[in-house]
């Protein structure tokens, strides 16, 4: 009599699995010196040792792993969030500038930390209407929804069959995995943690296929 178990999950052929890193902690803001700015985007630094720390936790945690590549953006949290892992596996980042954050517009520079722990009113409309745009002179939803798509597909162009470590942003991972499923609410995943992995998989000319979000066991403690 056949018997027919449970079918294990495997990539199809020609798909690419992302990792999709959040950053460490970054550095805390202070109203007196905002954060500079690096092509209209706010660039802090990895909070010290919080944010360092994720870094290295990371680096350990996917040190076994078979990563034929490492993706950071132009902002550095993300190329010192890479580090310990790109020292380990021998590889130098390569920078996807379509996978930098949400520009804010008139919140960049850290406003958006602010104005959420005061309450300001635009913070509930945000979450009201799943946009960020909603913010004066923030990013269209539209033109990041689309760049955001254009990174994640060139990089799976690149990389058919093959494991790529992106070291991003908390609503780079959102719009990505909103993306993936087809959410309507789209914010719904915009709440990944400093140092989580989330993982998609990129079928060429199919749907993106979520296989995790916010998994962060190798900062428990």
């Amino acid at each position: 009599m056949a018997e027919y178990r449970q079918v294990r999950f495997h990539p199809p052929p020609g798909s690419t699995t992302i990792l999709l890193i959040r950053h460490g902690e970054s550095a805390a803001f202070d109203e007196d010196n905002p954060f500079a700015l690096v092509d209209g985007h706010g660039d802090p630094p990895l909070r010290d040792p919080d944010g360092l720390e994720h870094a290295r936790r990371i680096g350990e945690r996917l040190a076994g792993e078979d990563i034929a590549a490492i993706y950071v953006t132009p902002l550095q949290r993300t190329h010192q969030t890479a580090a310990p892992l790109a020292e380990r596996l021998g590889l130098e980042p390569k920078v996807e500038t379509e996978l930098r954050e949400v520009n804010l517009g008139e919140w960049e520079s850290g406003g958006l930390r602010k104005h959420t722990r005061e309450g300001h009113p635009l913070v509930l409309q945000i979450l009201a209407e799943q946009r960020w745009d909603v913010i004066p002179g923030a990013e269209p939803t539209e033109a990041f929804d689309a760049r955001v798509r254009q990174g994640i597909e060139r990089i799976a162009a690149a990389h058919p069959d093959q494991t790529v470590a992106a070291f991003v942003h908390g609503g780079v991972i959102g719009r990505a995995l909103a993306t993936a499923v087809g959410a309507e609410r789209g914010l719904a995943f915009a709440a990944a943690d400093n140092g989580s992995i989330s993982e998609i998989v990129v079928v060429p000319d199919g749907p993106w296929v979520v296989r995790r979000y916010n998994d962060t066991a190798h900062l428990a403690g």
